[in-house]
């Protein structure tokens, strides 16, 4: 990960916005460097991960426009040799230094044809503007807001380095570019019509289009680790991945000291790929002193987003401080694409469909954002298979029908379609459990005792009050709600609510985000 930040109009005072940038430090802590334009001003924090010398520092300039970008540009190679037929020379083995001669020939019409997770501000100098986009999913965080004191935009990779200039924090809306004032959308992945029927070949596509979305992934000038929960979507990336690799992977799972679920189907998979597996055992006391830092890191008061944030904040702690791991892989995007416990309650395809829309359309407020701030505040990198693009727009556009829990068993296609050698048979076909609840099912209960004692029922009440805008309805999500306006005054519009199942649908009209709630949970909690 890198963190960026733009100023559309420069603010007076440029020691104020080098501090607040620094709070965004454990992103890039490879180097620090700004650009100043006529008006403008960019800033950049490295985490080399690609062209790992200094020639690979941002900002990159071509005569006065600049770009700073935090990203991963995939089969970059070959644009920069189709480049260099066209008289671009390149200074650095960085794959984003392509994206200014891009800009060249391409204007903002880049954006679309580029194969990446990205966000990027960038100076146009001959216009005197600033421009920025985001990848279509939101797998990159960026965040804007109107200056208090020039009243121009300015962007950041994070709430807390833009919060001090601005009075309300808005995220930059996923495949869209900004220019002149206005967001323009130039890419959309769920709004395709079902166009793929014949089981088959449905297949084949998800199984070759995952593969090729891990493979592209494992191309980096610093060493890889995965994430590897026993579950079925990380399982699978590691399996993916050790197989091209043809060497032992190096994986990583977490569990409470209690009643840790994860940790044997962890172990299963990785003695069954011959990896080079590490477990890091957590306590309660470890829970709860990690709250407020992993509130304040998320920006978010969601319950799930929360919960399932914990252990990952404490796994990617581990693997910064005991590892040389500067990449990781993971397996988030799995579950709104091909369904979650709740979704097996969808009344029909159609509504199925719908659904998966909203999850992926919104999930970068919450399990995209867990995984970008869990993983950047140790210095690390997260890459995500399952949001390639050209794996998103392919599932979306499989008949619904298909898509549905019609097989007794969730995420049917997928399993189905790494049958043979991947995983073991339990691995494949295990009941999913979640994150949060899986690390161990105590985990969740301390964090609720803990909320419990701390509001009586009367203070629950009255402080619920306060907020009109995704009120706390229980006493562990007041707790959230507390710690995040203590950091984040007022700036609940960040997130579009709390993450729950749809209430609409019979069977999921429950008070808290976690499957166990749910009467389908069954094996999951085994």
């Amino acid at each position: 990960m890198c963190s960026i930040i733009g100023f559309e109009k420069k603010e007076k005072e440029l020691n104020k916005v080098a501090n607040a940038f620094a709070k965004s430090d454990s992103r890039g802590p490879d180097g620090t460097r700004f650009f100043e334009g006529e008006n403008c001003l960019l800033g950049f924090k490295r985490l080399a991960i690609m062209g790992l010398t200094i020639e690979g520092m941002q900002p990159f300039q071509s005569g006065n426009t600049a770009i700073v970008c935090n990203g991963e540009i995939y089969g970059f190679e070959s644009i920069r040799e189709e480049l260099k037929t066209k008289g671009y020379s390149f200074f650095s083995d960085s794959d984003c230094e392509v994206l200014l001669p891009l800009y060249k020939e391409y204007g903002v019409d880049l954006f679309a044809k580029l194969d990446a997770e990205f966000a990027c501000i960038l100076y146009d100098s001959e216009k005197d503007d600033i421009i920025a986009a985001r990848d279509p999913i939101g797998i990159r965080p960026l965040y804007y807001g109107i200056s208090k004191q020039t009243k121009g935009y300015v962007f950041g990779s994070e709430p807390k380095i833009i919060l001090d200039f601005v009075d309300r924090v808005y995220p930059f809306p996923p495949g869209h570019y900004f220019e002149n004032g206005k967001f323009i959308r130039y890419a959309d992945l769920t709004t395709g019509s079902p166009k793929y029927f014949n089981m088959p070949s449905i297949l084949k596509n998800i199984h070759d289009k995952l593969t090729a979305g891990v493979i592209k992934r494992l191309n980096a000038d610093a060493p890889i680790g995965f994430l590897l929960s026993g579950g079925l979507d990380s399982s699978l990336v590691c399996s993916i991945a050790a197989k091209f690799l043809n060497k032992p992977i190096e994986t990583f799972a977490i569990g409470m000291d209690k009643d840790a679920i994860d940790l044997k189907y962890a172990k299963e998979v990785a003695d069954y790929l011959h990896t080079n597996h590490h477990e890091i055992i957590i306590t309660k006391e470890e829970v709860l002193s990690a709250l407020e830092e992993v509130i304040y890191l998320l920006g978010t008061y969601d319950i799930t987003t929360i919960r399932a944030s914990i252990g990952m904040y404490l796994l990617c702690k581990a693997i910064h401080s005991q590892t040389k791991i500067r990449v990781i892989l993971t397996g988030e995007i799995s579950d709104e694409l091909f369904g979650y416990k709740y979704t097996d309650f969808a009344p029909n395809a159609e509504e199925f469909q719908k659904e998966s829309k909203k999850r992926i359309d919104e999930i970068h407020m919450y399990d995209v954002l867990r995984a970008d701030r869990c993983i950047s505040v140790n210095s690390l990198e997260a890459r995500v298979p399952f949001g390639d693009l050209d794996f998103v727009r392919y599932v979306m556009e499989i008949d619904p029908h298909l898509k549905m829990n019609v097989y007794h068993k969730g995420k049917y296609l997928l399993r189905k379609a790494f049958e043979g050698d991947y995983l073991p048979q339990d691995i494949l076909y295990r009941e999913k459990a979640a994150f949060s609840d899986a690390v161990g099912h105590s985990m969740v209960e301390d964090l609720k005792e803990y909320a419990e004692k701390a509001y009586s029922d009367e203070t629950f009440k009255t402080l619920c009050l306060k907020y009109e805008f995704a009120r706390p309805f229980t006493k562990e999500s007041l707790l959230y709600r507390e710690i995040f306006e203590k950091y984040y005054p007022n700036q609940a519009e960040m997130v579009c609510g709390f993450w729950m199942p749809n209430p609409n649908w019979e069977g999921c009209k429950v008070n808290d985000p976690s499957a166990r709630v749910l009467s389908n949970y069954g094996d999951s909690a085994k």
